[in-house]
Order: structure tokens, then sequence, then C-alpha cells
């Protein structure tokens, strides 16, 4: 992903954040979370966001997603800003233009691997046979074969979380955000799956933003800025965790 980064430096960024702020009420004190944040994200780039508990990262994903507002700054996608979108628009660049891997899968359980896959192609009006072609290139591309009617209780750890990136790139969004996405599985699985994430990922050409508190999964993105107290850093050798 990196050449691919260096190539398109000229182009409007996926992500342009700048400036932003956030606090929030503590009884009769505002507590500062973030603090005049900037950076922008290229196409084809993986940024990680690395920071302990506490830092600031899941206030700052919340901002990206447009599911907070920040008391100051902007933050726009694709070259518009969400900043002062209505609920209605924000739903549907999120559907359209955003795909989410959560650390606790966020699997429908009611629904069949496939019917979870098949759930945001949906939401955009894909037809079906598209539909049925892209959920099998992707099962197969994240080994899981065969596996289109299997619920999500019958699926391991580590194959609920590969069904659960191929949900979130699979109707083809220009920015993934990916919080977390090996924290709830043991070091072995988690290993597996960060492996897969970067493969497809690096196969994909696809712009994502990897919040994380681990530095080794850090190591999968072309470019890490660390949050300390709320500020934004390049110097991330000079942390304490």
């Amino acid at each position: 992903m990196s050449a691919s980064a260096a190539s398109q430096t000229r182009t409007t960024p996926i992500l342009s954040v700048s400036d932003i702020g956030k606090a929030y009420a503590e009884g009769k004190a505002h507590r500062t979370v973030l603090g005049d944040v900037s950076f922008d994200v290229a196409p084809g780039e993986c940024v990680a966001l690395l920071g302990r508990s506490g830092s600031g990262k899941s206030t700052l994903l919340n901002l990206l997603a447009g599911i907070d507002k920040p008391d100051t700054g902007d933050v726009a996608i694709m070259g518009r800003s969400i900043t002062a979108m209505g609920e209605p628009e924000l739903t549907l660049l999120r559907r359209r233009h955003i795909g989410f891997i959560y650390q606790f899968f966020n699997l429908i359980p009611t629904l069949t691997v496939a019917e979870n896959l098949a759930l945001p192609l949906e939401l955009n009006d894909v037809p079906a046979a598209t539909r049925r072609a892209r959920i099998g290139d992707l099962l197969g591309r994240v080994g899981l074969d065969g596996r289109e009617g299997a619920f999500p209780d019958q699926l391991s750890g580590g194959e609920q979380q590969r069904v659960a990136i191929a949900r979130a790139i699979i109707h083809e969004p220009a920015l993934v955000l990916a919080d977390e996405p090996t924290g709830n599985l043991d070091a072995r699985t988690g290993t597996v799956v960060l492996q897969l994430l970067a493969h497809l990922f690096r196969d994909e050409g696809r712009t994502m933003i990897l919040v994380t508190h681990s530095r080794k999964v850090s190591e999968i993105a072309d470019r890490v800025l660390a949050l300390d107290e709320g500020r934004l850093t390049t110097h991330t050798e000079s942390l304490s965790w």
C-alpha cells in the first residue's frame, strides 16, 4: 500500500481531519479528550492510530465515522465535510462509502454467513447475481469456502472476524475503519487474522484507519500516528506503553 499512497500524494485525500477538538462535561468541569488533531489519509493508505486506553482513540473513531461531532474543526471524507451533515445524509455516506470492522465482530446471529455479507449489498441495491458473485469470491479469499450457510455461533472467533472483514469490504467502500480488529482473539488467531487483513488490503488497494493499542498490530500500517493525552504525534518511540 505504501507505493500506492506515495504515488497519489497530489490527489484529494480520502480522509482529511482539520484541527478537531472534543471535550466532555464532568460535573462542572470540562475534560478535553482531543485537542487540535489534524491529519490526512491518501487513497490506498493504511494509517494506524496507536494509543493506550483513555488516549482518545474511540472518541476520534466516532468523529471520523460521523457518529459524534467535534466541538471544533472539521472532518471531510472524499472531499466532503461531514461535520455539518444531518443524520440521513451521514447514514447514506456510511452505507455507501465506509466499512467497519469491530473488536466484537457484530455479526447478526440470526443470519447466515452469506446473509450477513449480503446485507450491506442489499442496502446499496446491488443486484442478486452480483451479490452472490461477490460473496462467493470473498469467502474464498478469507478461507471460508463452503461456509455460506453457517450461522455465527457455529464459527470460531477467528472465522467470525474473517466474515466481519469480508463484510466491511464487500460493498467496495472508499474508507474502512477498523477498531481493535484482533482485540477479542487469542494471540495465535489474532496473528493469522492480522496477516489476512494486511494481505486483503494490499490486494484491494483500500484505504484503512486501524485503531489499536498494540504496537505489533500497528506494524501492518504504512504510517503510525499515536494519540497521547488527546494529542497526535508521529514520535511513537517516545511513548511510555
